[in-house]
């Protein structure tokens, strides 16, 4: 038991670290080959920041544990809100534009009706994951459009000015990290479900979509402390897209995946219910003569006591 602890956290730490190497070298290879900074920023970076919920995905379809890459799905969007964001708002203020109010976070709400909607039935089926793909297409263009008009103030994570042997160096090493250590956290994480007698779904709600939460978590605050805090709102916003419309869709893609009960009545209405009060708070503190919502710390608290709630009856039900 103690050395699957170990390499879950040796898994994490490798996931996280390889995942920057492989974003930093894929965008300085992009550059070079001639792509705008933009279309890097919207891409490349965009799915490269949830490569290591990907990866866990990919690596727990194939290993037959499907129930970890929901787990880590669900709970990571749910951290991604409840913890991350909540803690960010109890250091300062988020001010949201027009477009996230009523456009992002609609967008969001109604991409997690629809996918609560596809798992009535306690079933991820290979129709529900294509359907979760075509709204990704969706969400791509959507974001493509956002970054033809990019408000004033935001902006895009810097690329590395690095050799062109350096970034490949980065890129290669970082995937073939990011694909080893996600295999040994699949391990050992599906080793600790069965050591301590529990679903592997409880081990991705809390373990894996916390460990996989923190570098948003650290992002997050470092932003709130420099004045930036705004900038994480789309950090959650596309992570917690790609989480659903990825990152759940593909163990359903190798086979259709019995799901417990609990995802559907538990754990999706944690999900909604972040994202509802999310959205709720960015729509009641609009001001429509600044052209500006403000999220401030009492919606932090209450973001933070429904992640509370949440894990409480998360481990009264375990």
């Amino acid at each position: 038991m103690l050395w699957y602890s170990a390499a879950v956290m040796v898994g994490l730490f490798a996931l996280i670290w390889s995942a920057d190497r492989f974003v930093e070298g894929a965008s300085a290879i992009a550059e070079r080959a001639g792509l705008p900074p933009l279309l890097i920023g919207l891409t490349i970076v965009s799915v490269g920041t949830s490569a290591p919920e990907i990866l866990i995905s990919v690596m727990s379809a194939v290993a037959n544990s499907g129930e970890l890459a929901v787990g880590n799905a669900l709970g990571s969007n749910i951290a991604n809100i409840g913890l991350v964001l909540g803690t960010t708002l109890l250091i300062t203020h988020i001010a949201l534009r027009r477009g996230t109010v009523y456009a992002d976070l609609p967008l969001l709400l109604l991409v997690v009706l629809v996918t609560w909607v596809l798992l009535s039935d306690n079933e991820l089926s290979q129709k529900d994951s294509w359907i979760l793909l075509a709204f990704l297409v969706l969400f791509f263009l959507r974001i493509f459009r956002q970054g033809s008009t990019i408000e004033n103030g935001q902006e895009l994570r810097d690329i590395p000015e690095v050799g062109l042997l350096r970034a490949w160096a980065s890129f290669l090493g970082g995937l073939l990290l990011l694909i080893a250590s996600s295999r040994l956290l699949v391990w050992s994480a599906s080793n600790i479900a069965s050591s301590l007698g529990v679903s592997e779904l409880l081990i991705g709600l809390t373990i894996v979509a916390v460990g996989t939460s923190l570098p948003e978590l650290a992002t997050s605050i470092a932003s709130a402390l420099r004045g930036q805090a705004d900038m994480a709102i789309g950090a959650i916003v596309g992570s917690n897209m790609f989480n659903i419309l990825l990152v759940l869709a593909i163990p359903g893609l190798w086979d259709d995946l019995a799901l417990q009960s609990a995802v559907v009545g538990r754990d999706m209405l944690a999900v909604f219910l972040t994202s509802f009060l999310l959205a709720l708070a960015a729509a009641w503190r609009w001001n429509g003569d600044l052209e500006v919502s403000t999220l401030s710390r009492g919606t932090g608290v209450s973001l933070l006591t429904l992640y509370i709630a949440y894990y409480y009856v998360l481990f009264t039900q375990a």
